[in-house]
């Protein structure tokens, strides 16, 4: 091996490391978490507002009251993009019994409004860019990962969290109360 391999051997290796550093130091939840796991400060979801892709704003005020499917996806998740199709399907059913679907979308409007154009959805989506990795973290999701789902009940609190895909049986069993 010749120096220049060592040298260059070493940069690679510290740039891992400081990569790996950077990231956890990021991953590190930067709210204070209760025994479910869930952020303290979860209540101020409703405070919240987002613009819209096709224009105007989603206030999460006006949804309190009924349940609530938040939904933190991007045009880059590939399960993110699979469960889309499954969630508008769950979003038509069960409206009229009081069910509410909204997608935050942890991405840039552009790709947002290009998937939209492709895949009409008939929920709300929001614009949350990287501050929904923020909010979803708050809400319970520690690693910051895409999909994830947070089930809000009648009353404002968080009832179900689901990190990754949602299935048929989740959504079920979440209107079912289990």
């Amino acid at each position: 091996m010749t120096r220049r391999t060592l040298i260059l051997g070493a940069a690679g290796v510290a740039a891992a490391a400081l990569g790996v550093g950077v990231a956890l130091w990021r991953g590190r939840s930067a709210a204070p978490v209760d025994a479910d796991g869930a952020a303290a400060q979860a209540g101020d979801v409703w405070t919240l507002r987002f613009p819209r892709p096709e224009g105007g704003e989603l206030v999460l005020a006006s949804l309190r009251g009924r349940p609530l499917v938040l939904n933190f996806w991007a045009t880059w998740c590939p399960p993110c993009i699979k469960e889309m199709p499954l969630l508008d399907q769950f979003h038509r059913r069960h409206q009229a019994a009081g069910w509410q679907v909204v997608g935050l979308a942890v991405d840039a409007p552009t790709p947002v409004r290009q998937f939209l154009a492709r895949v009409p959805i008939g929920f709300a989506i929001g614009l949350a860019g990287l501050e929904g990795t923020d909010l979803s973290r708050r809400l319970g999701n520690q690693s910051g990962a895409l999909p994830f789902t947070v089930v809000f009940g009648t009353d404002g609190r968080v009832l179900h969290r689901k990190l990754g895909e949602v299935t048929a049986d989740d959504l079920e069993s979440w209107v079912a109360g289990r």
